[in-house]
């Protein structure tokens, strides 16, 4: 029987909040339920964040004009993790519909215990569109997940993680307007209210604080093999984490290496929980404003949402 641990762990319990991106049409059907099984074995919690529309990952091949893009598929083996069946999704062959094919397994990762939430409608068109998109497009592709989320759960989504932490000024107005609870669509430090150009935006963000293990392999000497070392020298010193991982790199080839983070974390005395155990353990009055910024991650290509500085002063006037 999982035992996962409940909402309402005590503020003095460091607690790791496992998050996990579902990118792909194979990650979903094989990746999500290894992770499952490998987090009932250890008795963790996990919010799984889905995308729910068409995998057309082949669409990315794009991104080899982005600077450090061609880096990080040489260090990291894209083929090797996602099958050459996925590299052709939305392109020379049609993009299955997550969500409607992968409903039952879906459901089964709320049935067991696990948070859930989404993660994009398509996750190529997301991460490679939105940052020069218009409010209608922005709309439309969050309205879309919202409600195929809805219709597969029925109920209402309570989070969302953008995916590759892309946002605009009109996505960080609908994780408000759409009542989501919290949201973790940055990388950062500790949980935050975004402020955006000055605007305050009411929907608390838990950002990813760790690196993921596809951005530390091939850097430094770091391999498969020591990843999982690399990750738990950075969480030695005890204090509340995100971890961002996927279903179909930990979920598949990396499973080792997360089985090892699990039995590391565990040793170091964290409780593995889900985002919204990290939210239900904070003090709303106390969550400080920072403003949003665009910057670059080592070992990942392109600008993300990160967590920038303090906001002191106020919102401006328009």
């Amino acid at each position: 029987m999982l035992r996962i641990p409940p909402i309402g762990i005590p503020r003095s319990v460091n607690k790791l909040a496992l998050k996990i991106d579902v990118d792909t049409f194979r990650g979903t059907r094989e990746g999500v339920p290894r992770l499952v099984e490998m987090l009932k074995r250890h008795e963790a919690g996990a919010t799984f964040l889905f995308s729910l529309g068409p995998d057309h990952t082949g669409r990315a091949v794009a991104r080899v004009f982005r600077p450090g893009f061609l880096g990080k598929v040489g260090r990291t083996s894209v083929l090797s993790h996602y099958g050459i069946r996925t590299l052709l999704y939305g392109t020379l062959l049609p993009g299955p519909d997550i969500g409607k094919r992968c409903a039952s397994i879906l459901r089964g990762v709320r049935d067991a215990g696990f948070e859930v939430g989404i993660h994009t409608w398509d996750h190529v068109k997301w991460q490679d569109g939105v940052g020069s998109a218009d409010e209608a497009w922005t709309e439309r592709q969050m309205a879309l997940a919202r409600d195929r989320f809805r219709e597969v759960f029925a109920q209402e989504p309570k989070v969302h993680g953008a995916a590759g932490w892309q946002m605009n000024v009109h996505a960080w107005r609908r994780t408000q307007r759409f009542g989501f609870d919290y949201c973790s669509d940055t990388r950062g430090e500790h949980p935050f209210l975004p402020v955006h150009q000055g605007e305050i935006v009411a929907c608390p963000q838990l950002p990813t604080t760790l690196p993921t293990l596809d951005e530390l392999i091939g850097l430094d000497g770091v391999t498969e093999a020591s990843v999982a070392d690399a990750i738990l020298e950075r969480t030695r010193v005890p204090r509340d984490r995100v971890f961002t991982l996927h279903a179909e790199l930990e979920g598949m080839k990396l499973a080792p290496a997360f089985e090892r983070l699990l039995e590391g974390w565990k040793a170091q005395g964290y409780a593995l929980v889900a985002l919204r155990d990290l939210h239900a353990a904070l003090d709303p009055a106390s969550i400080p404003l920072h403003r949003i910024a665009d910057a670059g991650i080592a070992g990942r290509s392109g600008a993300l949402a990160v967590q920038g500085p303090a906001f002191l002063s106020g919102p401006s006037t328009p």
